[in-house]
């Protein structure tokens, strides 16, 4: 029944497009089209939208829809209107119309009918962008007004839309579409936060996420040439610019991370704020406030804006005096158990690479790593006692926490402090690394293996911690399940002559079997 009221509804559709495009005495006729799109059946809204599509598609390249400065339908038209003038403003209403519920239909249950809308949507941007709707004052001239209507419909404030963000990734490839779509990004943010007085919208931030973080920026001008619009003076035009493509993208991602984010969503932003925010930047140090909040929110949060401070401090000559005592509280016994812990590592690696990083700072570090050790998993020791070689490896002056002429033995008590939170203040060159000689008795074999390691002079060469950082306690047990023994540890001495004497004359003369 559903399937022959739809061969009914397209053959209606077919013939009203047909009327409609051989003569203007059937103009009423797009009601019926517009009415379709409001259908319950799904075969039927598509049909009406690919109609829709060939109508107004067709009257946009004949020069059919109004130009200029839209009158209001409301109340009737002056005189100094031609007939011709008069029924094309009515047919840009009803284009405006069908603009309007294909917004809509971006929001529809069906993802078939989504992506529907949004293609002829953006058709229209194409057609538009050829045939202005408006007057064009300059040479250059793009549908901006319909473009942020699509933006609209991509990023909802109630329901998830990452699927249709990623269909509109073949858009963004076009240079002018990324454009002018960082630009209405920019312009929804401010419009629908200050509806809501700063109070987090988690579906409409994510969408707004997933939109902005799957735009690829380019990295060089020559790489701006791939337009959805042709000009003829394309050098001229700003679109074709970097500055000005880093402009708006800069203006796009600090207008959405100036308000407050669900906590999820700062992880997400801070994992790909180095390598896909910041490099794309004017002025990558205008986040230094985002960072500065994001740190104060704690955990790996806090981690991972540590990240994007230490790159500002690097390369941005940003002066942060207070960034390896904020890296230093970070350090608790949670980092082992946590499931970013082969990231931190690996950043906390990279923060202390330097040779020209104090002794004291590199002492703190190491001490505080080996107090908390001794609690720690097999699978992070196997990683933290490597990590704290090379420390010594690369700071000689800190090798003293090892080899102490006095001796740990002597020591009437440990003089760190690890309750101190300032690094200089906590002691750690006075003691030394007692813990790991303590994992030297760890129940773990290879535990006790590695920490043995600092007993001898350790070579120049660092230990590669890139394959220990991703160990897991399951990769453990499963080697050790696999591992062949060729002797056995006994709880007694193994009897060798008949009287259980090793030089027994019984011993001598006989064998037991």
């Amino acid at each position: 029944m559903a399937a022959a009221e739809s061969l009914c509804a397209e053959a209606a559709l077919g013939a009203c497009l047909e009327a409609l495009l051989g003569s203007r005495s059937c103009a009423n006729r797009v009601f019926e089209i517009l009415e379709l799109l409001q259908a319950e059946d799904e075969e039927i809204v598509l049909s009406a939208i690919r109609t829709c599509s060939r109508l107004f598609g067709a009257f946009l390249e004949r020069g059919e829809l109004f130009v200029g400065q839209l009158p209001p339908e409301e109340g009737s038209l002056p005189e100094s209107f031609s007939a011709e003038e008069k029924y094309k403003i009515w047919m840009r209403h009803r284009y405006n119309s069908c603009v309007n519920c294909l917004v809509e239909l971006m929001g529809h249950e069906s993802f078939q009918v989504k992506e529907s809308s949004l293609c002829t949507l953006m058709k229209f941007v194409e057609l538009e962008a050829k045939h202005p709707l408006v007057k064009v004052e300059w040479s250059f001239n793009f549908p901006q007004e319909l473009l942020k209507l699509v933006v609209k419909g991509l990023i909802p404030t109630e329901e998830e839309s990452s699927l249709l963000s990623s269909r509109f990734q073949e858009y963004l490839e076009h240079d002018d579409v990324r454009f002018f779509a960082m630009k209405a990004v920019a312009e929804n943010i401010g419009n629908v936060m200050q509806k809501t007085k700063e109070v987090p919208l988690p579906v409409y931030q994510k969408n707004v996420f997933a939109f902005v973080s799957s735009i690829t920026m380019p990295s060089d001008e020559s790489e701006i040439k791939n337009f959805l619009v042709k000009h003829e003076n394309q050098e001229e035009w700003k679109v074709s610019k970097l500055k000005e493509h880093k402009r708006a993208f800069e203006r796009m991602w600090l207008g959405f991370l100036k308000h407050k984010l669900p906590s999820s969503l700062y992880k997400k932003v801070l994992v790909i704020l180095h390598d896909s925010i910041l490099p794309h930047m004017n002025e990558p140090t205008l986040m230094i406030d985002f960072l500065t909040v994001a740190y104060d929110v704690g955990g790996a949060i806090s981690l991972l804006a540590l990240n994007g401070l230490f790159i500002l401090i690097l390369h941005h000559n940003l002066e942060y005096p207070d960034f390896y005592k904020k890296l230093y509280s970070l350090l608790d016994a949670s980092v082992f158990y946590v499931k970013y812990r082969a990231r931190f590592f690996r950043l906390l690696d990279l923060f202390l690479s330097s040779s020209h990083l104090p002794s004291y700072l590199v002492a703190a570090f190491a001490k505080r790593l080996a107090r908390l050790a001794l609690t720690a998993p097999p699978d992070a020791l196997l990683m933290v006692i490597p990590f704290i070689c090379n420390l010594l490896r690369r700071h000689p002056s800190c090798k003293v926490l090892v080899h102490r002429p006095s001796g740990p033995e002597e020591m009437s008590a440990d003089p760190y402090v690890m309750e101190e939170e300032e690094p200089s203040e906590s002691r750690a060159l006075e003691s030394s690394l007692w813990e790991i000689q303590t994992l030297q008795s760890h129940y773990h074999p290879e535990v006790a293996k590695a920490a043995a390691s600092i007993n001898m002079e350790l070579s120049e060469v660092e230990d590669d911690l890139m394959e220990l950082m991703e160990l897991t306690a399951y990769e453990i047990f499963d080697r050790d399940l696999k591992k062949t023994a060729t002797t056995f540890p006994l709880e007694f001495q193994p009897t060798t002559g008949l009287f259980g004497q090793k030089n027994d004359l019984c011993a001598e003369y006989f064998t037991l079997e």
